[in-house]
């Protein structure tokens, strides 16, 4: 392919610089691309040139992004990935995913351990805490340390549930109801029923005591 001569650079409102030849615009570039390869009018580039010069810049934008978007809360590196798709092909995202763990601010293994422990203080069962750290894209190995990282049994989330949001339920005689919605939020069938039979006891109220045919 014959060499591409760059007629005129214009720095754009974005902080970026746009790249024309004779026939128009060509593509932008950042600072540091610009200054690396020493770009400017009357530079004469081949095909392989441009197209590197290009994966550059896409790749120099796609880290900027990450880096914003870490700059704002933590990411599960499956899920910034995901992010940047949304704006770049496969290969600049996956590039620039890597250079975040390069630099030290990507660690899956903390993030699931913080968000276990967030979805845990809402309540969430494990059931639930599971399916979510697998939507992120977190690794088995590191979902099961996230899981053992957990402050709480998963019984003592139960009944601390049952008591805050379901106690003038039982009291009502609405047991049945109560043991679907529980287990609904992810809770084993086992689990809330004995959950349920540990309510009644504290509670010494025979009302609650319906017959278990679920």
């Amino acid at each position: 392919m014959d060499e591409i001569r760059i007629e005129q650079v214009r720095e754009t409102k974005k902080g970026r610089y746009a790249l024309f030849t004779q026939e128009g615009f060509l593509f932008s570039v950042d600072s540091e691309t610009l200054v690396k390869y020493n770009i400017g009018a009357g530079s004469l580039l081949s095909g392989p040139q441009l197209e590197m010069l290009l994966q550059q810049s896409d790749l120099r934008r796609c880290k900027d992004k990450a880096l914003r978007l870490l700059s704002m809360r933590q990411y599960a590196s499956q899920e910034l990935y995901e992010k940047l798709l949304r704006d770049f092909v496969p290969q600049t995202a996956a590039a620039a995913v890597e250079q975040m763990h390069n630099l030290q601010l990507l660690d899956d293994a903390a993030f699931a351990e913080q968000r276990a422990q967030y979805l845990q203080r809402q309540k969430k069962s494990r059931r639930q805490i599971v399916y979510s750290l697998r939507q992120l894209g977190i690794q088995p190995q590191l979902i099961d340390q996230a899981l053992a990282s957990l402050p709480e049994e998963e019984d003592e989330v139960l009944d601390r549930l049952i008591r805050r949001q379901y106690a003038s339920r039982l009291a009502a005689g609405k047991t049945q109801q109560v043991a679907a919605a529980l287990m609904r939020r992810g809770f084993s069938g086992a689990k809330v029923r004995c959950a349920l039979e540990r309510f009644c006891e504290e509670n010494q109220n025979e009302g609650l005591q319906e017959a278990w045919d679920w």
